[in-house]
């Protein structure tokens, strides 16, 4: 008997550790640039059954080590589903990344690797949620990224409104959208049927668990105004260094030593200004270079010097340097520091030449981060948001992604 129970809780301890959020894993200092998207969305992938997804990423140790891909299937709340590996892959997984070259001509040695799914080695089988995983020789995971892969079953329209709230007349946003489900026959959609909405491709904005306001015949109709608003924030700084020897609008000097040295002029708060329509790529970035042909090789690296001014509305939190060049982690790498001498938060970050957006952001001592006392918050700002539809039939083993919509605030209505 006790042999018994020793055994039970085993199987119930390993099945709690396994059944943990898939979060993604951020890489040590020495890989950056990561670049995970699909053949139409560089934000990251979302792609129907059967296309491909990209991964690239620079190794700054530049000495050709070996990297493993694994993946893992999800279900909507992105713990690993009940299926086996052979379950939602065709082929193996564990396999080595063999498509690697070094750098050339660059002042920064890297070693560029690149990653195409499907493969010869690998493929998928159903659509749903999915973590790539990437691993060491040691077996150690450098890091991991999701993606989405679903089946064109129904169409979703979605509009973005904004709030009828008066406390966030300004502020924010809402997205309103029906689900026409005229080719899946549901029995009970509001446990069939699950959503998720998600504000320029960030994770942590995602809002869930949002079942249909009403049902008319074949339509799920989801026209809330509280539970699916967002805060419009501000559009990003943004700034580029495609051509390493030349200073632009927004980068005020440059300087060679062992890098590149390239000086962004000061930014400054935009709380307290009118809001100012500028086209951004809502954080993210794209490696680009004049000095060679191949971006992904030929790219150089240089120090990239943020400034702004000290502000009371900081107080004693930390301030750090926010966008999609590093997975919007709030790492040390990022992190502002006071220079009493100038009297300005500072940080110096390696970049890969390109287009960069960017903005500050606060972590607070209880480590809630606020996102927009530095940039403002306005209900105008343009913002992109991608509408998942999630299914699950009775008896069904996971959750498959069925539908993809999107809409954009620069249609924005009351």
């Amino acid at each position: 008997m006790r042999l018994n129970i020793y055994t039970v809780l085993v199987l119930l301890l390993a099945h709690f550790s396994y059944a943990q959020v898939q979060m993604e894993v951020n890489p040590p200092e020495n890989i950056k640039s990561i670049v995970f998207k699909g053949s139409t969305d560089d934000q990251f992938p979302v792609v129907p059954l059967g296309e491909s997804v990209f991964l690239e990423f620079d190794d700054l140790l530049a000495n050709e080590q070996d990297y493993y891909y694994k993946i893992v299937h999800c279900d909507y709340d992105w713990t690993p589903s009940s299926l086996l590996k052979s379950q939602y892959l065709n082929g193996l997984d564990n396999e080595r990344i063999v498509d690697y070259e070094n750098s050339y001509s660059t002042l920064q040695p890297y070693s560029n690797y690149q990653l195409t799914l499907p493969n010869e080695n690998t493929g998928l089988k159903v659509s749903g949620n999915y973590v790539l995983e990437i691993y060491n020789s040691y077996n150690e995971i450098q890091f991991s990224r999701r993606f989405v892969v679903y089946e064109d079953q129904l169409t979703v329209g979605g509009v973005v409104k904004r709030s009828r709230d008066f406390s966030y007349l300004n502020e924010k946003q809402v997205v309103q959208f029906t689900i026409n489900t005229n080719q899946v026959n549901l029995v009970d959609p509001k446990k069939e049927v699950k959503v998720a909405i998600i504000q320029n491709h960030q994770w942590p904005s995602i809002i869930n668990n949002i079942p249909p306001q009403f049902i008319l015949g074949s339509e799920l109709v989801y026209k809330y105004d509280q539970e699916t608003s967002f805060y419009g924030g501000n559009e990003y700084f943004n700034f580029d260094t495609k051509d390493l020897r030349a200073p632009s609008s927004s980068i005020s000097h440059i300087e060679l030593t062992d890098l590149y040295h390239h000086y962004l002029f000061t930014d400054y708060y935009r709380y307290d200004r009118p809001y100012t329509y500028y086209p951004d790529i809502n954080g993210n970035f794209v490696v680009r270079t004049l000095q060679g042909d191949d971006s992904s090789r030929e790219a150089e690296y240089s120090y990239i010097h943020f400034t702004l001014p000290y502000n009371e509305a900081l107080g004693l939190n930390e301030v750090y340097v926010y966008g999609k060049y590093n997975n919007y982690d709030l790492s040390e790498e990022n992190l502002m520091t006071y220079n009493k001498e100038t009297g300005n938060m500072e940080a110096i970050i390696k970049m890969k030449q390109g287009f960069y957006n960017y903005k500050y952001v606060i972590k607070k001592d209880d480590g809630a981060i606020d996102m927009n006392t530095i940039s403002g918050n306005y209900h105008f700002t343009e913002n992109d948001y991608l509408i998942l539809v999630y299914y699950r039939n009775f008896g069904d083993l996971y959750d498959s992604i069925i539908g993809v919509g999107s809409a954009n605030s620069r249609t924005i209505t009351n």
